[in-house]
């Protein structure tokens, strides 16, 4: 049987982001399965996080963010328009918040289909990457998700009949994210013990290699 890891994931983390380059190798390398859950970030999450966090702490992770991406050579550019309707100088979070919850429910959507990690690794570059302005509008969500065998306008159909469902998908996996002991994201949960950061995925093999898992081999690949 495959390892199974929930990744608790969230569409404005730029460290969401850079996880998922190493996250598919690890799928490609061992029989490890990702349960990618999503949540809304912290700032949706957590109301007033933003008014008592060190005001140094959003320029370091833009600053942080920036150069983890040269370092590991993936485009990284904010998402033009920011999925999070937020006021960056007074970091008042608006009570409408159409782009995160649209992003969020689709996944929530792809995750019922259980493949929400398919589906996040087509959009994601589109809203990380730099390569387009407005990727929230016009077809670049929609071609990017029918690369990957997605109907969007299906999807943004289901959602718009039944949102309370998807929106209990996404309450729940935040419950199960907390309750696997941290709050950040990307949080890696493997038999209930949390591995947060893009930068603790080695960890995350290591233990999981200390239960048995084993590297595929190059036939098997």
């Amino acid at each position: 049987m495959p390892f199974a890891v929930d990744l608790f994931y969230s569409y404005r983390s730029p460290y969401s982001y850079l996880a998922l380059p190493k996250t598919l190798e690890l799928t490609k390398s061992h029989d490890v399965t990702i349960n990618l859950r999503a949540v809304y970030p912290i700032a949706v999450r957590i109301p007033g996080f933003f008014k008592t966090a060190n005001p140094q702490f959003a320029p370091y992770v833009m600053r942080d963010s920036r150069r983890v991406a040269e370092h590991a050579g993936i485009p990284l550019h904010w998402p033009r328009p920011d999925p999070v309707v937020q006021d960056m100088t007074t970091f008042e979070v608006a009570a409408e918040q159409p782009r995160i919850r649209r992003i969020t429910r689709l996944c929530a959507h792809a995750q019922l289909e259980g493949r929400a990690f398919d589906f996040t690794l087509a959009v994601t570059p589109v809203i990380w990457d730099g390569s387009v302005d407005g990727w929230n509008t016009g077809d670049h969500l929609a071609n990017a998700a029918n690369k990957a065998g997605f109907d969007l306008a299906a999807m943004d159909a289901a959602i718009e009949a039944e949102p309370d469902r998807y929106e209990k998908i996404i309450k729940d996996n935040e419950a199960s994210h907390a309750a696997s002991g941290h709050w950040g994201v990307p949080t890696f949960v493997f038999e209930g013990e949390p591995f947060f950061g893009q930068d603790r995925i080695d960890l995350l093999v290591w233990r999981m290699t200390s239960k048995g898992l084993a590297a595929r081999t190059a036939a098997s690949r």
